[in-house]
């Protein structure tokens, strides 16, 4: 590839586009809103929210200078992440913070993206951060999980023309805003049947003597600020 070649690709990525029909933007959001509601597509679709809750483990265990020794997914849509370092402190609590906003954060920062017209740079975005989280990834399912998820992104961002792809990433963002949220109320229904005793919530309470209920809260802030700020966004309020 030469340098010709190299600067298109990059206009390609960088570039605007123009913003999808509001028609489009409304039926992403209710195709989304029944991936998360429909209890047999939550079964399958909450993978991903996985793959972004454990992604957010991982990279605020990096940039907090802990050892990030490697992530696995589980077919029952649960994860584990594993970093050495200090077991208290603010690296550990940001650490553990970090898995149930991380979804509905980086919606939020993909909402930003797309009310700026930059479609295709929320793909490629996308794709390079499945590649980081590859690199970490210590089991099968989650290394055939990862990998489906960056070829979908991978194949709509090259493939298809920019309709399919502003439904792709409007859906798939709309999906991280609202899929942030289920989880936390998963949890506290856990949570309030005496289950989960080992949940972030619970060991942010260890770490910091701060109860539990009140991560819990701040979870929710995160995730439903989250979720109406991105909403927003996307619908150009």
């Amino acid at each position: 590839m030469n340098s010709t070649d190299l600067g298109d690709l990059w206009d390609r990525v960088t570039g605007t586009q123009p913003d999808p029909a509001l028609w489009l933007v409304l039926a992403t959001a209710a195709a989304a809103l029944a991936a998360v509601s429909q209890r047999t597509a939550w079964r399958f679709s909450r993978n991903a929210v996985t793959i972004a809750h454990e992604g957010g483990h991982g990279l605020v265990a990096l940039l907090t200078g802990r050892r990030l020794e490697g992530i696995r997914l589980h077919s029952d849509t649960s994860g584990l992440t594993v970093s050495r370092g200090r077991p208290t402190g603010l690296g550990m609590i940001l650490t553990a913070a970090a898995g149930y906003t991380a979804p509905s954060l980086l919606g939020l920062g993909g909402a930003w993206l797309l009310a700026s017209g930059h479609i295709t740079l929320l793909l490629w975005g996308a794709i390079a951060l499945l590649v980081a989280l590859l690199v970490m990834i210590r089991n099968a399912y989650g290394v055939l999980t990862v990998v489906l998820t960056g070829a979908a992104f991978f194949l709509v961002s090259w493939l298809t023309d920019s309709g399919v792809q502003a439904a792709f990433a409007y859906a798939a963002v709309w999906f991280l805003l609202l899929g942030g949220v289920r989880p936390v109320f998963e949890l506290q229904g856990k949570r309030r049947r005496g289950g989960a005793p080992d949940s972030d919530a619970d060991q942010l309470a260890r770490l910091t003597n701060v109860p539990a209920a009140l991560w819990l809260f701040l979870f929710y802030a995160v995730t439903l600020c989250s979720l109406i700020g991105g909403g927003r966004w996307l619908l150009n309020l």
